[in-house]
């Protein structure tokens, strides 16, 4: 009853962008869908911390809960397609022969209806929570107190599942399983990818922190040269205050980076879970590459369906698919099976014996003739519930390509910023210290050594930003490829 599953296509462009922005792929470089983190990652203390985020991380304990109930619940669901059998025993002391021969009626699996039938000294029929048994031998004329023992072993209401119904609920908790898992996947390579940026963050707050201490030292010797100048006569005030409106920013700028410090360390402890030691925690950025630094090799935009986040829309996409299925299957006649075998006996002893055998049997059909229009609006909501899954599905895939192609053009652009951006910083201190020895020499104002200090620091700061852009940016192209969990983890598309 349901749809041929067909994957849609045609969402986004088969290729990844080229040319312009983007930078020309490396023929010789590897897959970076099939580079683990472990390897991505070159940095011992990184790594380290990565490895005690995933094992303490509490979102990605609440998505690994996540996974067990969805898992509970397609066993929940796959038991449906089996019958639930049950075994029953009971003991029936009375005076009353016609209670008797009632209660023997109703001795079958709990939920059914049973009718039971005597060859002894009476007959009887009755109605109870199951199939009956027979319970006619049990009743003698001359007794006033009648008594009968009985054991069954039968299923209750068992769906004959021959339109699929539950077959196709079946599958569509299945694939919700699955999506589930899909969904922590996604979860482990996004908290990889966070944890790798807040450590670089923290390694880039604690240089710019270095940076702002080693700027003071310059601009607390220039407040000191220029107060006792002017105090001798040779600078004037202004001179002296414009020393320190530079000294009191960099005081200004050194408290700031302090407390983002440490807010930095709080970030990165809650995604880890608990307290990173000091030995994990970076000390400067730096020049060092602390990741693999290889663009991928003819990637096509199929790489992305392996995302495992798309692939989590494509699971509840198949799961919305089965549950056409079953809503069509209501429109057909649903039939149940009820059925005993067991034993009655006037004694317990003879509970076993021959000729205490019976067994019952009470096939039924439901077939809906009016039902207010309820089918019908289930089958039209399992519709547009799919319609809803194929445009979350596409969504899925034109996002997952905007990230790929955003960090590619950042990629591609990357480089020379840095490369600028390092000569930038080259330059200004060249000029700040020239400006300041011809400042001392009398050639210079001191308004123009001051202005060369102020460059100088900028430039510095706004360097060691462009190589956490750089580092992030390799993070970010990792991620959005898939990467991250080559040789851990099954990908469910393959089970």
């Amino acid at each position: 009853m349901a749809p041929k599953y067909e994957r849609p296509t045609g969402a986004v462009p088969l290729a990844l962008p080229e040319g312009g922005v983007y930078p020309r792929a490396a023929t010789d470089a590897p897959d970076v869908t099939q580079i683990g983190w472990r390897d991505f990652f070159l940095d011992a203390r990184l790594r380290q911390v990565i490895e005690t985020a995933l094992a303490n991380n509490r979102d990605l304990r609440v998505a690994a809960a996540n996974v067990l109930q969805a898992r509970a619940q397609y066993r929940v669901q796959r038991s449906a397609i089996v019958p639930t059998t049950g075994v029953t025993g009971s003991a029936t002391y009375t005076n009353n022969l016609f209670g008797a021969i009632g209660a023997a009626g109703g001795g079958g699996a709990a939920g059914g209806t049973g009718t039971g039938t005597g060859t002894g000294t009476g007959t009887g029929t009755g109605t109870g929570g199951g199939t009956g048994a027979t319970a006619g031998g049990a009743v003698g004329e001359s007794s006033s107190n009648i008594q009968f023992y009985s054991a069954n072993v039968g299923f209750s209401a068992f769906e004959l599942d021959l339109f699929g119904r539950v077959r196709n609920l079946n599958r569509a908790a299945l694939e919700q399983y699955f999506a589930t898992e899909e969904a922590q996947r996604s979860a482990r390579i996004s908290l990889i990818a966070e944890v790798a940026s807040a450590w670089l963050q923290l390694a880039a707050d604690q240089e710019q922190l270095r940076l702002s201490r080693e700027t003071l030292k310059t601009f607390e010797e220039t407040v000191r040269l220029t107060s006792a100048q002017f105090r001798i006569g040779v600078a004037s005030e202004l001179e002296a205050r414009q020393a320190e409106t530079n000294y009191q920013a960099a005081r200004n700028d050194i408290a700031t980076l302090t407390a983002q410090v440490a807010r930095d360390q709080n970030a990165l402890n809650l995604l880890a879970g608990t307290t990173v030691t000091a030995e994990q925690l970076p000390d400067a950025l730096g020049t060092v590459a602390f990741t693999r630094d290889a663009l991928p090799g003819d990637v096509s935009s199929a790489v992305l369906l392996r995302r495992p986040d798309v692939l989590q829309a494509e699971h509840q996409l198949i799961a919305q698919n089965a549950n056409i299925g079953a809503a069509r299957a209501a429109f057909f006649p649903r039939i149940s099976l009820t059925a005993t075998i067991g034993t009655i006996s006037s004694a317990l002893s003879g509970l076993f014996g021959g000729g205490t055998f019976n067994y019952n049997a009470a096939p039924s059909v439901q077939l809906p003739l009016f039902d207010g229009g309820r089918n019908a609006g289930n089958l039209d909501y399992a519709k547009a519930s799919r319609e809803a899954a194929v445009a979350t599905y596409e969504k899925a895939i034109q996002t997952a390509f905007r990230e790929v192609a955003d960090a590619l053009a950042q990629r591609g652009t990357i480089g020379e910023q840095l490369s600028a951006q390092g000569a930038r910083a080259n330059a200004a201190s060249v000029a700040a210290r020239l400006s300041d020895a011809r400042y001392r020499a009398g050639v210079d104002s001191f308004l123009t050594s001051l202005d060369a200090q102020r460059t100088a620091y900028s430039a510095q700061q706004q360097l060691v930003t462009t190589r956490l852009t750089q580092a992030n940016n390799l993070i970010e192209l990792y991620r959005a490829l898939g990467g991250g969990l080559a040789g851990e983890v099954p990908a469910v598309a393959d089970r």
